[in-house]
């Protein structure tokens, strides 16, 4: 199977059934609501926590081949890293799993601190455990924190990403990726098509947030000079079963809340099969896409640029993104990407 960067923008049956798991819009997907129930007040989330644990637990015991994804998107925020001059000293790594990243960060020369909510990655990192909006870090602890893979699971981002802010010290610098909205279309597209060999549509797949609210949600935290945007990763695989296997190993099955406890009967299941298959290339392998959203912002300081004044422009948008006239310039590529990255 192979992996590459397409440009940015932005029983077996059981085991696949039961973990796939409606789309929710992202404002109600990422603030808890409270409802009284008896007198009592119970919160209404999206996603099971215990679940979400247990199922980091069991991916912790899978082979680091499926981390494709989070080593190509911490790759990716390397590179970012790379490009801002300041050094930094201490790093919060939130999400942690295999290490890959808080590795990365140690041959820099970094202390790092790693945090995942699944109790074997988190010992096996020397860590602590702790769900990301959950967990506040003593403020003003670290100048990095970083979040591969980990932001799109949890019941409160907004709340995850104002711990992470003020965990920060001033001008202290936030970096995180993850699947954002138009992530696996093929996927999607199987589980509609189970649904409709079993007579009803279940939530079997995770609301997903797209690079607009993601940055409202980055400015809201209180993060100055916010920045999102999107990479379109494609990966091409065998077979449905190929694909829910990585999934399983990377901790991104179904843990909605809602979830349907039963799995995909046999109808269902051999729908979900034809229906990605029927999108496979004359070799035989389907590609599916994930949107990868990276973020990034700054904990305020006072000697920090502010953004331009609204109408202070001496040009307009419209001359700075025109094409070049006359033949002079480069013209504007069509797609983007390289050569495919081969998975180990």
């Amino acid at each position: 199977m192979s992996i590459r960067s397409a440009g940015r923008c932005g029983s077996a049956s059981a085991r696949c059934s039961s973990e796939l798991g409606g789309t929710l819009a992202p404002s109600a997907l990422y603030r808890p609501h409270h409802r009284r129930e008896g007198g009592g007040v119970s919160e209404d989330l999206p996603f099971d926590r215990r679940l979400r644990r247990l199922r980091r637990d069991r991916a912790a015991l899978a082979g680091a081949d499926a981390d494709y994804l989070v080593r190509h998107a911490a790759d990716e925020l390397l590179e970012r890293l790379d490009l801002v001059t300041r050094r930094f000293s201490r790093a919060l790594d939130l999400g942690t799993g295999r290490g890959y990243l808080a590795g990365r960060l140690r041959e820099r020369g970094l202390d790092v601190v790693s945090l995942d909510a699944g109790a074997r990655f988190a010992a096996a990192a020397g860590g602590v455990q702790g769900d990301e909006d959950r967990t506040p870090m003593a403020e003003g602890a670290f100048d990095l924190v970083v979040s591969v893979g980990a932001l799109d699971t949890v019941n409160d981002l907004p709340g995850a990403l104002i711990l992470a802010r003020r965990a920060l010290r001033p001008d202290g610098l936030f970096l995180a990726a993850f699947a954002g909205a138009g992530s696996l279309p093929r996927l999607r597209a199987a589980m509609a098509a189970a649904d409709e060999a079993e007579g009803g549509a279940t939530p079997r797949l995770h609301p997903q947030i797209d690079v607009r609210a993601a940055g409202d949600l980055v400015q809201r935290a209180g993060f100055a000079l916010p920045v999102v945007d999107a990479e379109r990763v494609e990966v091409r695989y065998s077979g449905l079963p190929s694909l829910v296997a990585d999934l399983r190993a990377m901790a991104a099955t179904n843990i909605l809340a809602s979830r349907l406890r039963r799995p995909l009967g046999r109808r269902g299941y051999a729908a979900a099969i034809a229906a990605f298959a029927a999108a496979a290339e004359p070799d035989g392998k389907t590609r599916e896409r994930f949107e990868i959203l990276h973020l990034s912002g700054w904990a305020p300081a006072p000697d920090q640029p502010k953004p331009a004044r609204r109408g202070s422009a001496t040009a307009s948008l419209a001359e700075a993104l025109a094409p070049p006239r006359n033949g002079e310039g480069d013209q504007p590529q069509a797609g983007g990407g390289g050569p495919p990255l081969q998975r180990l």
